[in-house]
């Protein structure tokens, strides 16, 4: 696979950026996720100790340039869009920047809502053709990452390119979750392929396939045609992945565009949180020395709502009860008092009460944990009272009987599952 090119100068890339609408598909509930998606989008749950899952693109788009943006909602999407507009208002109409909310709204017909990734844009076409943007960057809502637009849409001009795909590489093992490119030395992409059993290796690889970021630049007119020709197909699921781009690939410049760090030419941090385990993983490993993913970059900030929360509190120092937390991450508005926690992400406005330890979990904003419990490896849901006393993740079997428990041992704990019924309704 060739190098990526030199960078293009800065003036170009702007100019890109600025004739490009960037539409993030936050409409997914994110069933693997299990009970955090009952009540919200997969794109709107809680990451970091104080952001949300579609900050990563959004931040993405403005550090990048990008300031047209629309997000495509559906599903539970009331916390999103909440979301959205009390942090995501600061952009000027008056220059042409947004980010607008584009929810289902039955804009074809009056029984159809989003059929799939490609339909929620075909139905938004006309909204777009008044935008009038030269470029459509598609973006998941649901990825945790830091990239440059730019470079991509620079890349996909430069190569002439009628569709470019973002994509990292993977172990041939895990690339049975994802849609697969095969490619040649020049990055064209020649199949696609969803979730193969058989994944095309890397060109002058044996054990890495190219993987699919759900990241595509278009043509808009391109765009704009191929998904009039799939609305009219009846057989087509109306899916990027398994209609769009396979029926593109033969009569068109297809590329894949890999997502390297710049100066060393290494993979790029890229995390899909789409299960219980892969969520906990990925806010574990931000408490690191040194993670993979910088929140204190200032070069790339991660935007976010910011709450007005005082600063964390940790309160008593005698002997048995001490108010401390060692390797962790706590958040603004957090009370931790006459308890220890030990690597461990907390979000904002946690209350920790005395004799209490919590160890390698992530509790979610709002929760208030009781005296004398003991919590370990567990992602603690917003709004949970754990009663005193509360023992979790030593005993899988009690757990099981009570919580959620994931393949790789994780506890979710939500207020339900405590018989605390924040989202009852009445039947």
């Amino acid at each position: 696979m060739s190098d990526l090119d030199n960078q293009p100068h800065e003036r170009f890339v702007s100019h890109l950026t600025r004739n490009t609408i960037a539409l993030i598909l936050a409409g997914g509930r994110g069933s693997r996720l299990k009970q955090m998606t009952d009540w919200r989008a997969k794109p709107a749950v809680p990451f970091g100790g104080k952001f949300r899952i579609i900050d990563f693109p959004l931040s993405n788009c403005v550090n990048s340039g990008i300031r047209k943006i629309g997000v495509l909602t559906q599903y539970k999407s009331d916390s999103l869009i909440r979301h959205i507009q009390q942090g995501w208002g600061f952009l000027r109409g008056e220059f042409g920047e947004f980010v607008d909310l584009m929810p289902a709204q039955q804009r074809i017909n009056e029984t159809s809502w989003y059929q799939g990734t490609a339909d929620a844009i075909y139905q938004n076409i006309d909204i777009l053709r008044s935008v009038n943007p030269e470029y459509v960057l598609v973006l998941a809502g649901d990825h945790i990452y830091k990239m440059d637009y730019g470079a991509m849409l620079a890349d996909h001009v430069a190569k002439g390119a009628d569709l470019t795909i973002g994509c990292i590489e993977v172990s041939l093992e895990d690339a049975a979750a994802f849609g697969v490119m095969d490619v040649d030395d020049d990055r064209r992409v020649k199949a696609f392929v969803e979730k193969p059993e058989n994944p095309p290796v890397m060109p002058g690889r044996t054990d890495t396939a190219l993987a699919s970021m759900g990241i595509y630049v278009f043509k808009t007119e391109f765009l704009f045609e191929q998904l009039i020709k799939d609305a009219d197909n009846p057989n087509s699921s109306s899916d990027f992945g398994k209609d769009i781009i396979p029926a593109v690939i033969g009569d068109h410049i297809v590329n894949a565009y890999p997502f390297l760090d710049l100066q060393s030419g290494q993979q790029s941090y890229w995390r899909d949180v789409g299960t219980l385990d892969a969520y906990w993983a990925a806010n574990m490993e931000l408490i690191g020395v040194k993670p993979d993913l910088n929140l204190y970059d200032n070069s790339w900030p991660i935007w976010t709502y910011q709450a007005q929360t005082p600063p964390a509190k940790f309160v008593f120092n005698d002997d048995d009860r001490r108010g401390e937390a060692v390797d962790s991450m706590v958040s603004g508005g957090c009370v931790i008092s006459g308890s220890k926690v030990t690597h461990s992400l907390l979000f904002s406005n946690v209350r920790v009460n005395s004799y209490t330890t919590i160890k390698d979990s992530v509790v979610l904003p709002s929760v208030i944990i009781g005296r004398h419990c003991r919590i370990t490896k567990a992602i603690i849901e917003k709004g949970c009272n754990v009663p005193e006393g509360t023992i979790i993740g030593e005993d899988r079997a009690e757990d099981e009987k009570r919580f959620e428990v994931s393949q790789g041992g994780v506890v979710l704990v939500t207020p339900d599952m405590l018989g605390q019924r924040r989202h009852y309704v009445r039947k």
